[in-house]
């Protein structure tokens, strides 16, 4: 199998390094918002009986009335969304174990995003939970991914 050139392999290590940083900044804001912004019980949004339609809400609640910290980590939980699956997308092109490794930790991230509608929703320290594992298992596989881009293996 012929290795991509050097320069896709390159910008992959940018993009990589990039989205651990972003997933770092974001995770550090979560435990922000964990321990100085309540979530009242009582929003749009709040114990849905769809969950999906009830997630959009608490969502959208949280960017546009939430406490500051809260929206921010909100947009940011949706930019860092687009963001793994482009990359995800980007490593494609390296093909094998890279592309598979990028894809998980793009699904980990969505589905860390998934649980903070499920914290928004529920209010369950569960969720939040979750959503942290879920960020460090995504910096994990992007760790791996890095180790796979290095010249010197």
């Amino acid at each position: 199998m012929n290795s991509p050139p050097t320069s896709t392999r390159g910008q992959l290590r940018r993009t990589i390094l990039s989205a651990i940083l972003a997933i770092l900044v974001q995770a550090a804001l979560g435990i922000v918002v964990n321990l100085y912004v309540t979530v009242p019980a009582h929003h749009s949004g709040a114990r849905p009986s769809n969950y999906f339609v009830g997630s959009f809400d608490s969502v959208v609640w949280a960017i546009a009335h939430g406490a500051t910290g809260l929206a921010i980590h909100a947009v940011l939980g949706l930019l860092l969304a687009l963001m793994v699956i482009r990359t995800a997308v980007e490593a494609v092109r390296v093909r094998g174990a890279i592309a598979a490794w990028s894809a998980l930790a793009a699904a980990l991230v969505v589905g860390a995003g998934f649980n903070g509608a499920s914290f928004l929703d529920f209010g369950s320290d569960t969720s939040s939970l979750i959503m942290a594992l879920l960020a460090f298992a995504a910096i994990g596989c992007y760790a791996v991914v890095l180790f796979l881009l290095s010249d010197d293996r």
